[in-house]
């Protein structure tokens, strides 16, 4: 789905992951894969805009209502969901499922937002009326009720249990209701002061600390252009390609990670699928891949 943005392309991120041989991949590390196929997402040539501060808000909502009962289904099933998409409005479908199937079950989950992003808008404080920027605040129950009641509840996280890692690239207004939402921001200065092992270990631990574990959700602009050209909105300063790896590695070990999902590849913009196959990369290595 490139619905969420302006910048069209990201809709063959899946297929460029696909290309790059994930499920192979995945099998070698010892998992069965079953690949579910896409989710139906009309083309934006095919619609008109009826909201112009929240673009394509029906059309979203419901391909997420779609994809969050995947998911969940996913869940039930005994499986672990790995979301490919598509732009980043995609995680209100993603984390939708998964609280549900946790919800039911009296369980909180974390979430854990790789990204040069807040993504924290609402329909009143964005600029451009892109949902690719809103799904943080809808998961968190704010902004329009398509999004936030996804699966017929919301919030479906709570800020405490939440944190952004990565950010340098923020709306004025985005950067004040991150500041007043109690999530933890990492942004790329505590990043570069810190180091990646030292962030990681505090993310795990406040996903973690309240909840049945964490949803893993990268932006793969989180990383820096050098590495990952290939994305809808590159922000150059980012991580590098091993300390990208490394915060994958740090999840695998912690055993906490309930989904995964791998967003905003742009094959428009790549070099040779270059970014397709970090991304693959950075999955394997959240789900146990090793140097030795």
């Amino acid at each position: 789905m490139d619905l969420g943005a302006d910048r069209r392309g990201v809709d063959m991120g899946p297929s460029a992951v696909r290309v790059a041989d994930l499920n192979a991949r995945l099998s070698a590390l010892g998992y069965e894969v079953t690949d579910a196929g896409n989710i139906p997402v009309r083309n934006p040539e095919m619609l008109s805009v009826t909201h112009g501060n929240a673009k394509y808000l029906p059309e979203i909502a419901e391909a997420c209502q779609k994809l969050a009962d995947q998911v969940e289904a996913a869940l039930e099933s005994g499986s672990i969901p790995i979301v490919l998409g598509g732009d980043h409005s995609i995680a209100i479908g993603s984390v939708g499922g998964l609280s549900a199937f946790h919800h039911k079950r009296n369980q909180k989950v974390g979430v854990i937002w790789f990204d040069a992003h807040g993504d924290m808008n609402t329909p009143e404080s964005s600029p451009s009326g892109n949902i690719h920027g809103m799904p943080f605040a809808a998961i968190l129950g704010r902004g329009a009720k398509e999004l936030t009641h996804i699966s017929g509840f919301g919030p479906k996280v709570e800020p405490e249990d939440c944190v952004l890692i990565g950010a340098r690239s923020v709306d004025p207004e985005e950067a004040v209701a991150l500041r007043a939402s109690g999530i933890r921001v990492v942004t790329m200065r505590e990043l570069d002061e810190r180091g990646m092992s030292a962030v990681m270990d505090e993310a795990m631990w406040l996903a973690s600390r309240r909840t049945t574990g964490f949803h893993v959700t990268m932006d793969m602009d989180f990383v820096d252009p050098d590495f990952a050209p290939g994305v809808g909105t590159p922000v150059p300063g980012g991580p590098t390609y091993r300390e990208s790896h490394l915060a994958m590695e740090k999840v695998a070990d912690s055993g906490k990670m309930l989904s995964f999902e791998l967003t905003e590849i742009n094959p428009v913009f790549d070099v040779s699928n270059k970014t397709a196959e970090l991304g693959v990369q950075l999955i394997l290595s959240a789900f146990g891949k090793k140097i030795m």
